[in-house]
């Protein structure tokens, strides 16, 4: 990425994450400064480099108004980094948020529901994210399930955004970034 107007640049360390014990992702928490430069404290998209290797990535909301994001382990050895060094960092907002991929189990139920497949598509980009985002943050199947048809259910209606979702999660404390490792 060749310098690019807003980006922010930072130097942070790479965070292995507690859990699971043989991860072999690492992670970034963004700096306050540098999250606010992206238009929503929600899932976005981003795009830079760690240590001049470039990346694109989903950040994810760390429930106080910033983000975190996963660094897998081809991007950490293509950086030349592992966990508990520390990277250099440029990243900033992609310049059109890409379309999210959708779950299978929310395929099919769209599939098969096309007043709700027929809004779904109506939607803006931003509305699928966060319809996703919703959806994959159950803890469980149950709750998974319910939400798919609910989800279903309130688009049919005609509901263009997922409603009593909170993508930051400062309202809810429902995000967070994984708790880092202690040092070995």
């Amino acid at each position: 990425m060749a310098k690019k107007k807003g980006a922010s640049r930072f130097d942070a360390r790479l965070l292995r994450p507690a859990q699971p014990r043989n991860a072999s992702w690492a992670f970034v928490v963004l700096p306050e400064e540098a999250s606010a430069r992206f238009p929503r404290r929600g899932r976005t998209t981003a795009e830079g480099t760690i240590n001049g290797q470039p990346f694109e990535a989903t950040l994810e909301p760390d429930g106080r108004l910033s983000h975190w994001f996963k660094v897998d382990a081809a991007l950490c050895k293509a950086a030349g980094a592992t966990a508990g060094d520390m990277v250099a960092l440029e990243i900033a907002p992609v310049a059109k948020e890409p379309e999210p991929e959708l779950p299978p189990d929310l395929r099919q139920a769209l599939d098969d529901a096309p007043e709700a497949l027929a809004t779904w598509q109506d939607t803006t980009t931003l509305a699928r994210v966060d319809w996703i985002h919703w959806l994959t943050s159950a803890r469980q199947s149950a709750t998974r399930a319910k939400r798919v048809a609910d989800a279903c259910d309130m688009l049919a209606s005609g509901k263009r955004r997922v409603c009593c979702f909170d993508p930051s999660g400062y309202y809810s404390k429902a995000f967070a970034p994984p708790e880092p490792a202690g040092e070995p």
